[in-house]
C-alpha cells in the first residue's frame, strides 16, 4: 500500500480521514467537518495538508474546508453537481475524472442518493474507496435528495469493487446498523458473527471502520436487496428503527 490513511474522530460520530503518500509528501483530507483536530493530527505526524476532497455538501463532511484552506493553501476538490453548495472548491469533478495524491490515482464515481450529486473516490491501486454516506458498514445513507432506485444502482456498483477493497465511511454507525440488519436477515449467520465482534470491539473502545467490500456483501442488508423495492422497504423500516 503505496499511501497512509489516519483517521481522525470528529464531533460526536464522524471520521475525517487523512491520507498520506509518503513519495510525495501529500496529504489529502477527506471530508473534514471540522479544523483544528484534523490540523493538529497532521501536525502530530509532521503532515502538510496539500489536498481536500469532499464527497457530499453536508456541513458534517464539509465545515473545515474553509479553515483547513487558510491555515494551509490547499486545494479542494469535489463533485459538480453540487458546487452551488460548497462555495470553497477549486477543482469541480463528476464520474470518470481522476484526481491523485502523488502519483496514485483516484477514479471518481457517481453515486447520488443520500445527496443529489454525491461522489465517492476509488483508489484501485490501494484496494481503498471513500464512500461519505453512501455506504455503511452494514448499512447506506439515507435518501435526503435521491431515490432507492439509485441507492439500489449504488449498491450494485460498489459491489461489484474488488472484494478486499477497503472502504472508509464517514460515520461510526456500525453498532446501530447491525442491530436493524439482524432484524433484516436474522438466519445471516455470517452476520451474527460479525456482530459478536464489532459489539466487543465497541465495547473496547475501538472503531469498526474500514470495513470491506467482501463483508458488505456477506452481511449489509442493503448491498444483499435484491431489487429496488426490497431496498426501498429496508431503507423505510431502518429510518425509524430503534432497536
Amino acid at each position: 500500500m503505496a499511501v497512509e490513511i489516519l483517521r481522525v474522530p470528529v464531533l460526536s460520530d464522524n471520521y475525517v480521514w487523512l491520507m498520506h503518500d509518503p513519495e510525495s509528501g501529500e496529504t489529502v483530507v477527506v471530508d473534514p467537518a471540522v479544523a483544528d483536530p484534523v490540523l493538529a493530527a497532521a501536525d502530530a505526524k509532521g503532515w502538510t495538508i496539500s489536498q481536500i476532497w469532499n464527497t457530499h455538501w453536508h456541513g458534517d463532511h464539509i465545515g473545515g474546508n474553509a479553515a483547513i484552506k487558510a491555515a494551509t493553501g490547499c486545494t479542494i476538490t469535489g463533485p459538480a453537481a453540487e458546487a452551488g453548495k460548497i462555495p470553497t472548491l477549486d477543482r469541480t469533478v463528476r464520474e470518470g475524472d481522476v484526481v491523485h495524491i502523488g502519483g496514485v490515482a483516484a477514479t471518481v464515481i457517481d453515486v447520488p442518493a443520500h445527496t443529489a450529486g454525491h461522489i465517492a473516490f476509488h483508489l484501485p491501486s490501494e484496494d481503498v474507496v471513500f464512500v461519505g454516506d453512501t455506504l455503511f458498514a452494514m448499512g447506506c445513507g439515507r435518501l435526503f435528495e435521491g431515490t432507492a432506485a439509485q441507492m439500489f444502482d449504488n449498491m450494485r456498483r460498489l459491489a461489484q469493487l474488488p472484494p478486499e477493497t477497503r472502504v472508509y465511511c464517514a460515520h461510526e454507525y456500525t453498532q446501530s446498523n447491525g442491530r436493524y440488519a439482524l432484524v433484516a436477515e436474522p438466519g445471516n449467520d455470517a452476520l451474527v458473527a460479525r456482530m459478536r465482534d464489532v459489539d466487543a470491539a465497541r465495547a473496547a473502545g475501538m472503531a469498526t471502520v474500514p470495513t470491506t467490500i467482501a463483508l458488505e456483501r456477506a452481511t449489509n442488508p442493503f448491498m444483499r436487496a435484491t431489487d429496488v423495492a426490497e431496498l426501498a422497504a429496508r431503507r423505510a423500516v431502518k429510518d425509524s428503527f430503534r432497536g
